[in-house]
């Protein structure tokens, strides 16, 4: 009875948040044809079970398709047979897609960032050939606050991924259910469901800054449990008079001093 309370008070968590973050950043309306880029990885497994779900009971209504890209040169491998089944047993069409990239087209860039950029650039495409209007991403509320220190810390920028962002060139919106949803709770929901890991690992997973600003944000938990929260209103509350404004032309940069 205790191990079936702890799994009705994670299902109606976890549904709780994806349901806020929903209504509350406006991610799905009347009519949407949502593609959703199903990675094989936990976060995109939940996000396609959430959507599915929500797809069949509540209003807005709208529909949800389901896209594997595959990147043909890197070794990261995922059992496309299971995300097939998986897919269309709740369901939802399955498309796969392989597309490939050169790692030596832009050197200024991390083979992590080409990778990802060229996924993305293959869900518009396929998106676009279903007549899809939003992609759905499984980025969740830790992705979301890592990305927030990482451009920080390396981009001089306080900005991160929205939970809901115009792409008006592609005339596309990309949105992020999970927002709000801590993955913490996706990892004890994919423990639960079962969900498969893929065969093998990104190569370039450990070449990034993520895994670093991972450590970062759980020293910051560490020191206040609130932290996420504190961090999250930060992005709606900035308090312009109290910033430095910006210099002016005649004034030497920070990394000169």
């Amino acid at each position: 009875m205790k191990k079936d309370s702890e799994e009705a008070r994670l299902m109606r968590r976890v549904e709780r948040r994806f349901a806020n973050g929903v209504v509350t950043y406006g991610l799905i309306e009347e009519g949407d044809r949502i593609l959703v880029g199903l990675s094989g990885g936990k976060d995109s497994m939940a996000l396609l079970e959430l959507l599915a779900r929500r797809s069949r009971i509540f209003r807005p209504r709208f529909s949800v398709m389901a896209a594997h890209v595959s990147m043909a040169n890197i070794a990261y491998e995922s059992d496309t047979d299971y995300l097939r089944s998986f897919a269309e047993g709740m369901g939802v069409p399955f498309i796969q897609y392989e597309a490939s990239f050169d790692s030596s087209a832009d050197t200024r860039k991390s083979p992590c960032f080409l990778c990802s950029w060229n996924r993305r650039k293959a869900l518009f495409t396929v998106a676009k050939e279903h007549g899809c209007n939003k992609i759905a991403l499984g980025h969740h509320m830790d992705d979301i606050l890592e990305t927030l220190l990482m451009n920080l810390t390396f981009q001089g920028a306080f900005s991160t991924m929205p939970p809901r962002l115009e792409m008006r060139k592609f005339q596309m919106t990309v949105i992020r259910p999970l927002c709000l949803v801590h993955e913490a709770d996706l990892t004890a929901l994919a423990a639960l469901r079962g969900y498969r890991r893929p065969n093998k690992n990104c190569p370039y997973e450990h070449a990034s800054h993520r895994s670093a600003m991972k450590e970062v944000f759980r020293r910051l938990e560490e020191m206040n449990p609130e932290a996420r929260y504190s961090m999250w209103g930060a992005m709606g509350n900035i308090q312009a008079d109290l910033l430095p404004r910006e210099m002016g032309e005649d004034n030497a940069s920070l990394s000169d001093m």
